[in-house]
């Protein structure tokens, strides 16, 4: 075989890998992925995934507005009773679950149906502690559906029984969709990981 055909060999096994990774865990959380509030089951807690309210460069993240409106119509219409705001909490100028609380406060939540999680540094992390701190093995996730896609990856191979409501997503954000490419080869390592520790 001629170096030619072997770099084309490894070239396609790349793309193989990267496509399967990314569509295989599509496809996984396919029937426990909810976009409209009537068919989805009624769960104890919702995990709302955290991500910043602003922009780098200033302005709201669309992102988190959509997440905090997502998780507004499940309460209001009595589908999640309590909430975890989980991520990351790195300084005291950036605080994710602080963010995520004071703008659900805001907006008419009681803070006494609201948990902080501040150690929710990732996805793997934010759903691991849901189960080993909040002892929840049934729970809602909330974030864009590409995000809830491994997130329901994730619980599912802790062995948990999670479904996650979609909210509002930008038609299209190449930046995010790299971003996610690299995250879900990079869960399946991370399970893997997990995997042999036990």
């Amino acid at each position: 075989m001629c170096f030619l055909e072997k770099i084309k060999r490894i070239f396609f096994i790349i793309i193989s890998s990267i496509l399967f990774c990314y569509f295989g865990i599509s496809l996984w959380s396919v029937k426990k992925n909810y976009d409209y509030i009537d068919y989805i089951p009624y769960n104890t807690f919702g995990v709302v995934l955290g991500t910043s309210k602003y922009l780098h460069g200033g302005g709201i993240n669309v992102y988190f507005k959509y997440r905090m409106d997502a998780v507004l119509f499940l309460f209001h219409h009595k589908k999640i009773r309590y909430i975890i705001v989980s991520g990351d909490n790195i300084d005291k100028n950036y605080n994710e679950p602080n963010m995520m609380k004071n703008e659900l406060i805001k907006k008419g939540i009681s803070s006494h149906f609201i948990y902080e999680d501040f150690y929710g540094i990732n996805t793997l992390h934010s759903i691991f502690r849901v189960y080993k701190i909040f002892n929840q093995k049934k729970f809602t996730i909330i974030s864009q559906k590409f995000h809830n896609e491994r997130a329901i990856f994730i619980g599912n191979c802790l062995g948990l029984d999670v479904i996650g409501f979609n909210a509002k997503s930008l038609s299209f954000d190449s930046k995010m969709h790299i971003r996610e490419i690299l995250s879900r080869i990079k869960v399946l390592w991370d399970i893997f990981l997990i995997t042999l520790r036990r």
